[in-house]
């Protein structure tokens, strides 16, 4: 049997930062299942995914721990979790742009939330705009939206919201591959 180990990371950006983690899960017996790494302000951050046989579980968090030493700080959850796709839940993609300003991800996880919907996945970035150079604000939201969730009042919840921040958001179900 194996197990499931949550990972997250942060750490002064340097060469080798990632190689010493699969290092470690491959000396361990452990797969590298997914990742999300990026490196922001000179800090390196991320989350991983790895499993790793039941019997040397001990051992990868151990050698995980002892990375601290390179200064990486590593926080480490156990999880039984199989990672199947959850029952009662449709997935949706939503996503956002308009100028930047304080409160925009605040204002639509607090709409989100309010129709129990899950945000599974939330990619952020700026951009410059290219006809007036202000910050734009991008947002990829990968949600799980309960069945029993009426999507027409969702859509009503998130266009009133796109009108009062000014931004642009689109709701869409994921194109089957």
């Amino acid at each position: 049997m194996s197990v499931s180990l949550v990972l997250t990371v942060i750490g002064n950006d340097r060469p080798g930062l990632v190689n010493a983690l699969s290092q470690a899960v491959t000396e361990h017996g452990g797969n590298w299942l997914e990742s999300r790494m990026s490196s922001l302000a000179e800090k390196f951050a991320g989350i991983l995914l790895a499993s790793v046989p039941d019997n040397r579980a001990d051992a990868l968090i151990s050698a995980l721990q002892g990375l601290e030493l390179q200064g990486l700080r590593i926080v480490i959850e156990k999880s039984v979790a199989t990672g199947g796709p959850i029952t009662g839940y449709r997935s949706f993609n939503l996503e956002l742009v308009g100028q930047d300003h304080p409160g925009i991800v605040r204002e639509i996880s607090h709409a989100l939330a309010s129709h129990k919907v899950n945000i599974d996945e939330l990619d952020t970035h700026c951009s410059s705009a290219s006809w007036s150079g202000e910050t734009l604000f991008h947002a990829r939201v990968r949600l799980s939206v309960p069945n029993e969730v009426i999507m027409d009042e969702l859509r009503a919840t998130l266009e009133g919201l796109a009108n009062e921040l000014m931004v642009d958001i689109i709701l869409d179900e994921p194109s089957a591959q």
